[in-house]
């Protein structure tokens, strides 16, 4: 079989676990400082499914595409420590504030300059959002074929791959044309962990800014190892239209934001009446609770 090249989309997201008072700034838009930041569960979930086609199969290229600040670049790390090959980090101010479109034509921009490909898998959605519309987005974008709620990968062949999918009341096995777009769904198998071989090989992986602000030159070292270099894309890179970016490009609008303390009450114990239960649904509508 030809070379596999795949693209695994991943997000660095904050923790949602630990939402306070500071987690969303006044345009609506997340704080991000004000949270820890996170590997985004079902992006790992994607990688796993990437990796496990590299173990299976010859010539396979796993390289990692994420958007965000600087900072995301430890993403890219722990994509490279975990298996993966290279990765490209996008990331430019007028990114900030992009919705689910704005971001999707980014990286579908983004995946373009990569290219060549043969798979793009992602996690379903992004624990900050919760949209699950940037993968399918994306691959409307660049005129493929999308497999969503991916729970494994079953085979690969020269011309289709073979996906089993997690459903609300089962299980399906499709089979999708190359090149294919698959969201990963929270089911499939995590992760495997960090490699020590891949944390020393990668360990000094730096995206060019980074190695601007270092104290240490890593300069003639990444001269030496070119595999440590993670490559920068920008607005211009990708040859974006900035029009269609940020927050001026995202239809998508905050009206207002409101804090929700949930206080802990009396409990109430219930028969198995449909006259109790009956009342108590009548109950959790009136109090928006439900509906």
């Amino acid at each position: 079989m030809k070379n596999i090249r795949i693209i695994v989309l991943a997000k660095q997201v904050p923790d949602t676990r630990n939402v306070g008072k500071d987690a969303m700034k006044a345009d609506g838009t997340v704080n991000r400082a004000a949270l820890p930041a996170i590997f985004n569960p079902e992006d790992l979930n994607a990688l796993e499914q990437a990796l496990r086609i590299k173990d299976k199969y010859k010539n396979v290229t796993v390289t990692l595409l994420t958007m965000g600040p600087g900072r995301a670049a430890e993403i890219i790390r722990e994509g490279l420590y975990r298996g993966a090959d290279n990765g490209f980090l996008l990331t430019d101010r007028k990114f900030a504030g992009s919705d689910t479109l704005a971001t999707s034509y980014a990286i579908s921009l983004a995946i373009k300059k990569i290219a060549p490909f043969d798979i793009v898998i992602s996690g379903r959605q992004a624990i900050d959002g919760d949209t699950a519309q940037v993968g399918p987005q994306a691959a409307e974008k660049l005129g493929i074929a999308q497999v969503t709620y991916a729970e494994e990968i079953l085979e690969v062949t020269d011309k289709d791959v073979t996906i089993k999918r997690r459903l609300e009341r089962g299980i399906e096995t499709v089979k999708a044309p190359r090149p294919v777009l698959i969201t990963v769904h929270s089911s499939a198998p995590k992760c495997r962990t960090r490699n020590a071989k891949f944390i020393m090989k990668y360990k000094h992986a730096l995206t060019v800014t980074e190695m601007q602000d270092a104290t240490t030159d890593y300069e003639k070292l990444h001269q030496n190892r070119p595999y440590l270099d993670i490559e920068e894309l920008s607005v211009d890179d990708i040859k974006a239209d900035v029009n269609w970016l940020g927050l001026s490009g995202s239809p998508t609008k905050v009206k207002s934001i409101e804090n929700v303390v949930l206080q802990a009450k009396d409990a109430k114990i219930l028969t198995d009446s449909n006259n109790d239960i009956e009342e108590m649904i009548k109950e959790l509508i009136e109090n928006h609770t439900i509906g």
